[in-house]
């Protein structure tokens, strides 16, 4: 007795097999081609005060964004000149940032205001006190998360300060995470 031949189902074209690993391959790229802007962001900063005289000033800040809303955290810390009687200054500081909500033409602008804690020491002389500063500035797009940062702050330091109005300005490497 012979047995009926059976057909055999059809197999898969090679080109079949692979749609879902190509599907899954073109979501992947659209994430991260159209990935979110950062919500958070990191600067290091180097740059000059002002008063009485010019001086380096180092400092990194901490920040967070909500679309138009910012707020920062930042640390600095400008270098004593015996010669000029420019007193070394450190500042830590709480800022809220009003930002354009996506960059317009690769550059996010923002304007802030804070306050916070500052010590002034010019050799013996030291003073510890309430400060507060205003100020503004510019995220520049580089490359990826990468930005340039440019900003220039008035602060405004209460109890007896060397010099109770202090300049500074700075430029500085910012990465969004």
């Amino acid at each position: 007795m012979r047995l009926p031949l059976t057909k055999k189902p059809d197999r898969p074209s090679l080109d079949r097999r692979q749609a879902p690993l190509r599907l899954a391959a073109a979501v992947l790229v659209l994430l991260i081609v159209s990935a979110a802007p950062a919500f958070a962001d990191a600067t290091v900063f180097i740059g000059s005060t002002a008063t009485p005289a010019n001086r380096s000033v180092k400092g990194l800040a901490f920040g967070v964004g909500l679309l138009v809303l910012g707020f920062e955290f930042e640390f600095a810390q400008t270098a004593e000149t015996l010669d000029e009687a420019a007193p070394l200054l450190r500042t830590g500081m709480g800022n809220v940032l009003l930002q354009t909500p996506i960059p317009i033409a690769g550059i996010q602008f923002y304007v802030t205001t804070g306050g916070g804690v500052y010590r002034e020491r010019l050799g013996a002389s030291e003073e510890t006190h309430f400060g507060l500063n205003a100020g503004g500035g510019a995220k520049i797009s580089l490359v990826g998360p990468l930005r340039a940062r440019l900003d220039y702050r008035v602060f405004r330091l209460r109890g007896e300060p060397l010099h109770p109005v202090v300049h500074r300005v700075y430029a500085g490497l910012n990465l969004g995470f």
